[in-house]
C-alpha cells in the first residue's frame, strides 16, 4: 500500500510540473517579452541553427525588429548544434556602473530522450555540398518547445553622448534578442531540409581548396595590409580586422573555440579581468561548422560586429541589429572577394558573391542579396 501511495504521489508531482509550462506562441512572448520572463512555457515553433543565429523563429509576427527568439541549452549541455559564431558584449571587471547578477531559476534539460537526441543533431547537420556555404544549417526544424523564458525590456546596449556602451541588455549574438529559450524539453520533431538547388548552378564546380592549418586571423590580417591606405573598401576592411589583439596584447577581445549554445551565467556579471575602456567581447567560432577559409571569413565578419559595437562611426551611434548585420555580411563579402574566391553563399541558398558576375552586377546582387537574406531569412526588419 506504501508503494502504491508514493507512486501517485510522485505522479502526481510530475503532472502537476509539467502543468507549470504555459502554453503560448513565439509571437506573444515577443510582443511582451518581460511578461514571460522566468515563465516556463510551452511554444510551437521552427529551431534553426544557423551561421549567426540559434533561435526559434517567429514568422509573422511583425515585430519592428527582430522575429526570433535566441535558443540556448541549460550551461554545461554537452550537445552539438548552435551558431557558428557569435560575439557577446560584456562588462568587464573594471566597467565603472553597476552590474547586478540574474537569478535565474534551474533548467534540467532531458537531453537524453529521443526526440531532443533527433532535435540536436539535426540542427547541427550543416549543408555541404558547392563552393562556401557560410554557416549553412541543411535542415530547420519544427518542435514542440518547453523551456525558461529570460528576458529583458530593451535588448538594445545603452550608450552616452560619445557613444560608448554604457548598459547590457539582450541575449545571444551581439546581445541583440530581447527573449531567450533556455530549452527544457522537445517533441513533435518534424525536420525540413533546405532547398539549395537555385544555388548549385553558380557552386558546383567551385572546389577551391579549405586552407586548413592556417590562422585564420593572420590570414585576414596579411589581406588587410595588402590595401591601400586610400581604399575606401580596404579602410573597411580593416578597420574589422583591426579590433583583434596583437599578441601579448590584452584589449578585450578574445576568440575561443565551442559551440555556442549554453545560457553560460558568467556572461550575464562583470568579468574576470580588465580592459581599456571596460567592456569585453567574447568571439566564440564553432570549427565544426566553419573552418579553413570559412574561418577566416568568420573572423571578418565577427570583427566587424565589434568593430561597430565597440567604436561607432559617427552615422552608426544609433544603428540596429539590421544595420549592423548588413555592414558585417558587406565587409565579409569583401574579404571573400579579396581573398578570389569564386562563390560564397549564406544560409538559406543566398548567393552573395559570384566572381563571374559583371562589375554592373556586383554591386546590386551583393547589395539585394543581404537585404533579401536578412529580412526573409534572418527575420530582421530595419
Amino acid at each position: 500500500m506504501k508503494r502504491t501511495l508514493a507512486f501517485v504521489f510522485v505522479l502526481g508531482f510530475s503532472c502537476c510540473l509539467y502543468a507549470q509550462a504555459v502554453d503560448t506562441t513565439v509571437c506573444e512572448i515577443l510582443k511582451n517579452p518581460q511578461s514571460f520572463n522566468g515563465k516556463i512555457v510551452r511554444v510551437k515553433g521552427t529551431a534553426v541553427a544557423s551561421f549567426d543565429q540559434f533561435v526559434v523563429k517567429g514568422t509573422g509576427c511583425e515585430i519592428t525588429v527582430n522575429n526570433n527568439i535566441w535558443l540556448s541549452y541549460p550551461e554545461g549541455t554537452k550537445a552539438k548544434a548552435g551558431p557558428a559564431v557569435t560575439v557577446h558584449v560584456q562588462p568587464a571587471r573594471n566597467f565603472a556602473g553597476d552590474v547586478p547578477a540574474a537569478q535565474r531559476t534551474p533548467v534540467e534539460l532531458d537531453k537524453n530522450s529521443k526526440d531532443f537526441k533527433q532535435f540536436d543533431s539535426l540542427l547541427a547537420t550543416p549543408y555541404k555540398k558547392g563552393g562556401m556555404c557560410l554557416g549553412c544549417n541543411r535542415y530547420e526544424v519544427s518542435a514542440t518547445l518547453v523551456g525558461r523564458v529570460d528576458a529583458v525590456e530593451n535588448a538594445t546596449l545603452l550608450r552616452d553622448k560619445a557613444g560608448k556602451i554604457i548598459g547590457f541588455g539582450g541575449f545571444g549574438h551581439m546581445n541583440a534578442y530581447s527573449a531567450r529559450l533556455v530549452l527544457q524539453s522537445v517533441s513533435d520533431v518534424t525536420p525540413k531540409e533546405i532547398d539549395y538547388s537555385q544555388t548549385l548552378a553558380a557552386t558546383k564546380e567551385d572546389t577551391a581548396p579549405n586552407q586548413l592549418g592556417l590562422d585564420p586571423l593572420a590570414t585576414a590580417q596579411k589581406l588587410a595590409d595588402a590595401y591601400s591606405a586610400t581604399e575606401p573598401a580596404g579602410q573597411q576592411f580593416k578597420r574589422a580586422v583591426g579590433v583583434f589583439p596583437k599578441p601579448k596584447e590584452n584589449n578585450g577581445v578574445v576568440i575561443l573555440h565551442g559551440n555556442g549554445n549554453d545560457a553560460a551565467a558568467k556572461y550575464e556579471t562583470k568579468g574576470a579581468v580588465d580592459s581599456p575602456d571596460g567592456l569585453l567581447f567574447t568571439c566564440t567560432i564553432n570549427t565544426s561548422r566553419v573552418s579553413g577559409d570559412a574561418e577566416s571569413r568568420t573572423v571578418v565578419f565577427a570583427g566587424e560586429n565589434i568593430a561597430n559595437l565597440r567604436n561607432p562611426l559617427p552615422e552608426g551611434l544609433d544603428a540596429g541589429i539590421y544595420d549592423l548585420e548588413n555592414r558585417a555580411w558587406t565587409t565579409t563579402t569583401l574579404d571573400a572577394v579579396g581573398s578570389r574566391q569564386k562563390t560564397m553563399t549564406l544560409p538559406g541558398a543566398y548567393l552573395v558573391w559570384n566572381s563571374t558576375w559583371t562589375p554592373a552586377e556586383i554591386n546590386k546582387n551583393v547589395s539585394d542579396t543581404i537585404e533579401g537574406f536578412l529580412t526573409k531569412e534572418e527575420l530582421l526588419h530595419k
